[in-house]
């Protein structure tokens, strides 16, 4: 059930994210839509813990449909105290009054505001973190449906990634579910993001 499968996710993430909360700064919970995996992101983010932080990809789908998709998303975040980020879309960004998410291949050498950015390896977290942004979603840490048999990080060099870039705060994003958070304890992630663990 996606509440139960939220409530847990959120409990792991609180325990990783304890420092970065203590400074008001980050959201320990992150979900990304995709509509292949997710298909009812609307009914999904519904159900996130406040102060949760929702990232709209799906750049994929026709701009009206991803505007409207933005705007259902945009009205439930504001109703429930979550934050709402677009990937890669600066204009619709602005248009619904969110944050920015970067693919690592389009980061600018500089960010504004609050603005997260996604990472496959050291020098992706180098580039994000002199871009100044809030964040990184560093992936995949674990096998993951998204691409099934694809490499993967793992915990111990996820892990020694997070240490080599002090002051970044870095999500583990790929794999991480009810059951996998747990593995996170002590790598210094800052939260976990996730896809497939919020499906029903």
């Amino acid at each position: 059930m996606v509440l139960m499968t939220a409530e847990t996710l959120a409990t792991g993430a609180r325990r990783l994210n304890a420092r970065h909360a203590a400074c008001g700064r980050l959201p320990p919970l992150v979900l990304l839509t995709d509509r292949a995996r997710l298909p009812d992101p609307v009914a999904a983010v519904a159900l996130l813990p406040r102060g949760s932080l929702v990232i709209l990809r799906d750049g994929d789908l026709p701009a009206g449909a991803r505007l409207a998709l933005g705007l259902a998303l945009a009205s439930v975040c504001r109703r429930r105290g979550l934050r709402l980020l677009v990937a890669g879309d600066p204009t619709l960004a602005r248009q619904l009054r969110a944050g920015v998410h970067w693919p690592e291949k389009r980061l600018p050498p500089r960010v504004r505001g609050f603005a997260t950015a996604a990472a496959h390896g050291m020098a992706a977290l180098i580039r994000a973190r002199r871009a100044g942004v809030s964040a990184v979603l560093l992936s995949p840490v674990l096998p993951t449906a998204s691409h099934p048999g694809a490499p993967h990080l793992g915990i111990v060099r996820f892990a020694g990634l997070v240490r080599r870039v002090p002051g970044l705060a870095v999500y583990a994003l790929g794999g991480i579910d009810g059951t996998t958070v747990g593995r996170l304890a002590g790598s210094g992630a800052a939260g976990i993001a996730a896809i497939g663990a919020f499906r029903p």
